[in-house]
């Protein structure tokens, strides 16, 4: 029954009355949608439209003082929650990090444990993915039955790509880092910071640059960063990678015109073949077989 304490994330807590209406005002996931029983994926973007954090929200119960909590790289918690303070002004919240005291499971193939583990939902991206917590920082060894490299090989396999991992925080978009496809983007409600950008490439159909997932030849995949290529053209860069699977971030377009030219697609040298999950509601250049 694999879960797994994820130790490289943290939690950043929103509360106060005000909590749920500042929120929603900066964040690209509507918070309506998210309730004790369901928690929801969402980013904090630049004006300029792309993404600072991703997170997970979960909200708590009353019982419990309420109040939302955003499951986050910990390594970018405290860049959070001093960034939503610049934004704080004088509405009534709080915001602490909280990355000490509280901590991320996830876990698949199994039940999900009761709520008296902690802040407990479905991942809200993929079904696949399992379910999340948030639980006690001293309860997290009970949730450590297998590595976090199984959770990763795990997301990487299904093509579900991650901040701070697969892409640059303030270098990507939304659409770019398939926001769009794992519900991580409500586009029916109101305004949020870089709602304009995101909103014309969504009705555009701009989207030439993708995180899709890829195959490597021989079973052993690049390292993270390095440039995928086809014959002299440069496609993109790699992200992370696990067990000969691994995500990279593409042109399309350039992708395709490779494939139909007959040439390969390496990354950092490595022959490797893109592959389209049938969640992706996108079209993925695939060679022929």
């Amino acid at each position: 029954m694999p879960s797994a304490h994820l130790a490289d994330r943290g939690v950043v807590r929103v509360s106060g009355e005000a909590a749920k209406t500042f929120l929603d005002g900066l964040v690209t996931c509507d918070l309506d949608r998210v309730s004790p029983q369901q928690a929801r994926f969402g980013a904090l973007l630049t004006p300029q439209g792309k993404i600072l954090f991703d997170f997970i929200v979960f909200e708590a119960p009353q019982a419990i003082e309420g109040g939302y909590y955003l499951d986050i790289l910990r390594v970018h918690a405290p860049e959070l929650a001093k960034r939503l303070g610049f934004y704080k002004l004088r509405a009534k919240v709080t915001i602490q990090d909280l990355s000490e005291t509280l901590a991320v499971a996830a876990g698949w193939d199994e039940p999900r444990p009761d709520d008296e583990a902690g802040l407990v939902a479905d991942d809200p991206r993929l079904p696949a993915l399992g379910w999340r917590a948030i639980v006690a920082a001293e309860d997290a060894a009970e949730f450590a039955k297998v590595a976090p490299e199984a959770y990763h090989a795990r997301r990487i396999a299904l093509g579900v790509p991650e901040g701070g991992r697969d892409f640059l925080f303030g270098d990507a978009f939304p659409h770019e880092a398939l926001m769009d496809q794992l519900h991580g983007v409500d586009f029916d409600k109101g305004c949020y910071v870089g709602q304009e950008v995101v909103s014309r490439m969504q009705h555009r159909g701009t989207a030439r640059t993708r995180i899709v997932p890829a195959i490597y030849d021989g079973g052993f995949a690049a390292e993270t960063g390095v440039e995928v290529t086809a014959g002299e053209k440069s496609l993109g860069k790699t992200g992370t990678g696990a067990g000969g699977r691994g995500l990279v971030m593409i042109r399309l377009d350039r992708a395709g015109d490779a494939l139909a030219a007959g040439e390969a697609i390496r990354a950092g040298g490595i022959p490797v073949q893109l592959e389209k999950p049938a969640w992706m509601g996108f079209e993925v250049p695939v060679r022929k077989a």
